[in-house]
């Protein structure tokens, strides 16, 4: 089975961030980046199923500038067997122009699955693996937990509140893994030094009229300090004013 794992880098989440000079963007002075989580869950996905099988090829794709590469190899070093980097200067946020230039990619590439992450953990849209479905004209399950095959057909669970559904396909498909599927394994040593001798195969993106942009990035205000009213029941009629007139929950 040939399947093709698409990737994003992102920043870590647990810092405060910093908006850069131009307003449209985070600053990137002093963050890590790394695998999208949900990403990850589906590099892993993938790898279980190719090594449940005894056969394959994964193929992690990444869209971006030279900084992706990093995040490509540590796919490679998880056990992905090649990578593809599209070429693509600055931030992009329209996901119709990065599903183009993905599907454009994808569309001769052979492949049986083709695997996102159900969203990115930086801008949240959770859109890009269904319109690049869509674009190839392929059918699309989203947020799935679970995986199996029974031939070429894919059988998937997807969680719902309180209860869940069971879904099935023909393949090629196009899926987005949600969590729960798998963790992620850390890249050996092996692992690491294998993947700097894998094929890394980078490729202008053939991204279309971009129809969407960021005009402006601004942080949350901060929250006003917390107040002490006073103590034990005495404080109880004045906390219940305060929660009707001044935060309006009652």
């Amino acid at each position: 089975m040939k399947i093709a794992v698409c990737l994003k880098r992102v920043p870590d989440m647990d810092v405060r961030f910093k908006i850069a000079p131009s307003g449209t963007a985070v600053d990137e002075a002093g963050l890590k980046f790394d695998i999208s989580d949900f990403d990850g869950y589906a590099v892993e996905a993938a790898l279980q199923i190719k090594e449940k099988l005894n056969a394959g090829e994964v193929v992690v794709i990444s869209l971006g500038g030279d900084v992706v590469q990093e995040t490509l190899r540590k796919a490679m070093s998880m056990g992905a067997d090649r990578a593809v980097q599209l070429k693509a200067d600055g931030t992009h946020v329209d996901s119709f122009a990065i599903a183009s230039a993905l599907a454009a990619e994808l569309k001769d590439g052979g492949y049986d699955l083709i695997m996102f992450g159900r969203m990115s953990i930086d801008t949240a849209h959770g859109v890009t693996g269904a319109i690049v479905a869509e674009l190839l004209g392929l059918p699309c399950v989203n947020a799935i937990s679970k995986l199996e095959f029974d031939g070429r057909t894919a059988k998937m669970r997807r969680e719902l509140e309180g209860a869940y559904e069971l879904v099935e396909c023909a393949l090629p498909a196009v899926v987005t893994i949600d969590e729960g599927i798998a963790r992620p394994r850390y890249p050996s040593l092996k692992g690491i030094m294998a993947a700097k001798k894998k094929p890394l195969e980078t490729k202008p993106a053939q991204l279309p009229a971009v129809r969407l942009s960021l005009d402006a990035l601004a942080l949350p205000p901060e929250r006003a300090a917390g107040r002490i009213i006073g103590e034990g029941t005495a404080a109880v009629p004045e906390l219940v004013r305060l929660l009707k007139e001044e935060a309006k929950v009652l």
